[in-house]
């Protein structure tokens, strides 16, 4: 008798939880601490690398990543306005009925995080933002390169050096390959459909701004507040710089930084087990008390 496949982000199953009218997608991996996984601009749960994913897993996880509304298998209406991400986070993990949580937001999906954050404390143990951007004035803007690579209709795996990776780095490119190829042994049975192009777009400026995330409010929360958060980024992010973060120093009590060198947008797929056992460590071995000044 052949023994079942062991689950992984590769094949674990669609779930659906009823919130606020609508039905959200999510997957559930692990039996740990809730994490629950807010994705980047245009992605779906299909986006995230299943070695970050089983990685999260190993280190004491219940991982959960899910699709935004009118997205991927998620029905209602599709909004890329991060409040409306951040409404998303925030009905699951009440459908969930998940008292305590580390959110973890990736680029457009780090702000929802943040606003999500913003407007549930208490519940939220820790952060984690990968590739984002801190709220108000920024040092540094974005390349161009970025606005016009996102806007291309089809990613093939040159776009996603460009957008995620560092097309400087042989490592990195290599890294991209990989990476690539692991997200493509998904279940083909279930997967997310892409985000389509026609409604992306739109949500893309036509180049580098400041600020991209210009809220006054939660970069007050952000430095107040005395929950860990930890940002991991790549040296040479083109859309969500890191210097942006190093820029805020001595204002932010709680935020740890982690950079990787040469590396881009999406540092946890480059590292993917690395990333995770950074994670990992940082919620098990940093507690609110020790964030307050």
């Amino acid at each position: 008798m052949t023994s079942a496949r062991p689950q992984s982000a590769v094949n674990a199953p669609t779930q659906y939880a009823e919130v606020g009218g609508r039905r959200l997608a999510y997957r559930s991996m692990g039996n740990g601490i809730p994490i629950v996984l807010c994705v980047r601009f245009r992605g779906t749960m299909d986006s995230w690398d299943p070695a970050f994913l089983d990685a999260l897993v190993r280190n004491g996880f219940r991982v959960i990543t899910f699709d935004y509304s009118g997205l991927g298998l998620s029905t209602g209406t599709p909004s890329y306005d991060p409040v409306s991400l951040a409404r998303d986070a925030g009905d699951l993990i009440q459908a969930l009925d998940l008292k305590e949580v580390v959110t973890l937001g990736w680029s457009i999906g780090g702000i929802a995080a943040q606003i999500h954050f913003a407007m549930s404390q208490g519940q939220v143990t820790h952060m984690v933002l990968i590739g984002t951007t801190p709220p108000g004035p920024l040092a540094k803007l974005a390349e161009q390169l970025f606005f016009d690579t996102a806007a291309i209709p089809d990613y093939a795996l040159e776009e996603e050096v460009v957008l995620f990776f560092e097309p400087r780095s042989a490592a990195s490119r290599l890294a991209a390959s990989r990476s690539h190829e692991r997200i493509e042994r998904r279940l083909s049975t279930d997967r997310s459909p892409p985000v389509p192009v026609a409604f992306a777009v739109p949500y893309l400026s036509s180049g580098p701004r400041s600020p991209v995330f210009p809220s006054e409010e939660v970069l007050s929360v952000l430095r107040t507040t005395d929950v860990p958060i930890l940002h991991i980024g790549g040296d040479h992010d083109i859309i969500f710089p890191v210097e942006n973060w190093y820029a805020l120093n001595q204002q932010l009590p709680t935020v740890q930084l982690l950079t990787y060198p040469s590396a881009g947008h999406g540092p946890q797929h480059e590292h993917p087990e690395a990333s995770a056992d950074y994670i990992g460590s940082f919620v098990r071995n940093t507690s609110r008390a020790a964030g307050r000044r």
